[in-house]
């Protein structure tokens, strides 16, 4: 097979990928790395020194493919299915990709810190920067909440690159910031996530592995 995914089922970022591969059925091989483990770690270091996943592997091609966002369109350009990622119109594309950033950079990256934040030891915890992020997370839920159509997606009417980015980033996010009762296209436009087909395949390979989110203590 073509194409090999080196990722892990829990890990946000690769979900985003993985959600881009199951939406149009494209063939990989997914391979499960476990940065705790030297020899994995050191082959994902071979391939993408920074060392971080998910990364895809393509040997056809002769491409090693890092960072989820360039994979997705890697995906769209060189494997594309049914569901187009990018749209072929340069506006639309422009709102998809910074719809896609906005995501990664003010969902995705505030959730992560406060979910790092509950894995410092006590008293090297950083409850400044925690509620930071968290503050960040209410802003963001209140501009998703503003730019939301009824039964749309992130970027507009099609499932695109944002919504694969905005997926994970949600999950995660409303474990640590629950939405807001005045936030119902948000709560409406997650539902419409979770039961995707791509996404809820990938939330189903995830559950055996939540018992190692980082709980609130």
């Amino acid at each position: 097979m073509s194409l090999t995914l080196h990722f892990h089922p829990l890990a946000s970022f690769c979900w985003k990928a993985l959600i881009a591969l199951y939406e149009n059925g494209t063939p990989f091989t997914p391979n499960l790395v476990d940065l705790g483990n030297p020899a994995e770690r050191a082959a994902l270091l071979k391939l993408w020194p920074i060392g971080k996943f998910p990364v895809l592997q393509d040997d056809t091609r002769g491409e090693v493919v890092p960072e989820s966002s360039i994979i997705v369109e890697y995906l769209d350009r060189h494997y594309p299915g049914p569901t187009r990622f990018i749209p072929d119109d340069a506006g639309r594309a422009l709102r998809t990709r910074l719809r896609d950033r906005f995501y990664d950079l003010y969902v995705h990256l505030p959730m992560q810190k406060i979910m790092l934040d509950r894995l410092r030891p006590e008293g090297s915890k950083d409850p400044h920067g925690a509620e930071e992020a968290r503050a960040q997370l209410r802003t963001s839920y209140a501009i998703i909440e503003q730019q939301m159509t009824d039964g749309g997606w992130a970027a507009g009417g099609d499932f695109s690159l944002a919504d694969c980015a905005a997926a994970p980033s949600l999950f995660y996010g409303s474990m640590v910031v629950p939405f807001g009762d005045g936030q119902k296209k948000l709560a409406a436009y997650f539902e419409r996530l979770k039961t995707r087909p791509s996404f809820a395949r990938v939330l189903k390979e995830a559950e055996p592995y939540f018992n190692m989110v980082p709980k609130e203590r």
